[in-house]
């Protein structure tokens, strides 16, 4: 890959403004009582969930952050229906989505998203932001522990930086930062100050993160609870290739394998790693485009029986599917658009695929590996979530999504970092 088209990925919207004026959230809710009865068709209606006013968890709920028009997109996982699309005043490229699906099923709870230069927490119920960290960095990935604890966050540059967070919201100390891993003395390729530490996944016994280098074309294995790097394992290009640049990971459910997409040559590759010491991870395969890997492999999903991949190759407007016991590329879906990250529903049953370039989230039937429904959504759909707890009404939120849709530019809009075509606005 040039240097120009690696600058293009990693900086897809540098020199453009991300200042926002007009309409501002707070005005409006102050005068949106009398608009409130032709703005809530659709909308969720009462919370239901543990502590939100029901006596049972609601049905499985998919939520796609739009960064086009900063609206987030509520989906009934069961029927596959869009519920409502509202207005959030922020995006989130690369929401935690891993375990967040299992422990999301209260109001009271947390999603946790990339916005701004750092992190920010937002109630289920509400969509309300209930605390945030500052990083000092346009690109932030961050994954919450299988129980819940602690989010572990990783900040590329120019931070290079690790934190740790606490994220039980019941905590006192929700949101405080309990340890951090300054980076920058390792040092990074060409002029970069530090190693760029990219993505975070984790391991499911819950001890140990895994972060690929971006800049050190390392994979670096930390120790969550003394949060230490432990391990670091450096990597080869291959196929002529200046750099790997490993950039995004994906641990399967039974903790045997870790999936990392890399940045390297023209089109991108992907490599398997055995993780079944998970201190020493080697890598068994790294698969190209000649292998039938699509183009641009940028993030994955892994199938509840930890035999299948999903990894979205967005320049090839699909998913590549892997057989990752047998280490090779056993088919492509075609999603007709460009997508780069996906999520599963609490059952792990279906993947939810938000298409950016046509406004839609596609569903893949794990049992088949075949799209079953197509689903519009809002503008530049990019990231997605999901849990079992559904966001109360909110009619302010529903009008300002319709005046975004029309073009109203409002204010108060949190930015976020994503590869490709989108409206984010970050700067790094």
């Amino acid at each position: 890959m040039t240097e120009d088209a690696v600058d293009e990925n990693l900086y897809p919207n540098r020199g453009e403004s991300d200042s926002t004026s007009g309409v501002s959230r707070r005005r409006l809710l102050a005068g949106s009582a009398a608009a409130g009865a032709t703005a809530t068709a659709g909308c969720t209606g009462a919370i239901t969930g543990s502590d939100g006013g029901g006596d049972e968890a609601a049905p499985p709920t998919v939520f796609v952050f739009n960064t086009g028009d900063n609206t987030v997109s509520v989906i009934d996982a069961e029927n596959d229906e869009l519920l409502t699309t509202t207005y959030l005043g922020a995006t989130a490229s690369f929401p935690s989505n891993q375990f967040l699906p299992n422990l999301l099923d209260s109001a009271d709870d947390a999603m946790w998203l990339n916005v701004n230069n750092g992190v920010r927490a937002v109630n289920a119920g509400s969509l309300s932001e209930m605390t945030s960290l500052d990083t000092g960095s346009g690109a932030n990935w961050q994954e919450v522990t299988p129980d819940g604890s602690h989010l572990v966050v990783s900040a590329r540059e120019p931070t290079h930086k690790q934190y740790r967070l606490d994220a039980d919201p019941g905590s006192d100390s929700f949101g405080d930062v309990t340890a951090e891993i300054d980076r920058k003395p390792e040092g990074g390729r060409g002029d970069n100050d530090g190693p760029g530490p990219c993505d975070v996944s984790i391991h499911p016994d819950g001890e140990y993160a895994y972060v690929p280098d971006i800049y050190a074309d390392t994979l670096s294995v930390i120790d969550i609870a003394d949060f230490e790097v432990v391990n670091q394992v450096s990597v080869s290009p291959v196929g002529g290739a200046d750099a790997v640049a490993p950039w995004m990971d994906t641990v399967s459910w039974d903790g045997e394998t870790l999936l990392v997409e890399n940045n390297e040559g023209e089109a991108g590759t992907e490599s398997i790693w055995d993780i079944s010491d998970p201190t020493e991870p080697e890598e068994r395969v790294r698969l190209t485009n000649d292998d039938g890997l699509g183009e641009l492999p940028l993030t994955s999903e892994i199938g509840p029986d930890s035999e299948i991949g999903y990894v979205f190759t967005a320049n090839s407007e699909s998913v590549t599917v892997l057989d990752i016991p047998a280490g090779e590329v056993i088919e492509s879906i075609d999603l007709g658009g460009s997508a780069f990250v996906g999520t599963w529903d609490p059952a792990g049953e279906k993947l939810y695929v938000p298409v950016q370039t046509s406004d839609e989230v596609k569903v893949i039937e794990h049992a088949s590996r075949e799209i079953v429904e197509t689903i519009s959504v809002g503008a530049k759909p990019y990231g997605a979530t999901a849990g079992r707890v559904r966001p109360e009404d909110d009619t302010a939120g529903n009008l300002m999504a319709t005046m975004a849709t029309l073009g109203v530019e409002l204010s108060d809009a949190g930015t976020t970092y994503c590869i490709g075509n989108c409206a984010c606005g970050h700067q790094l």
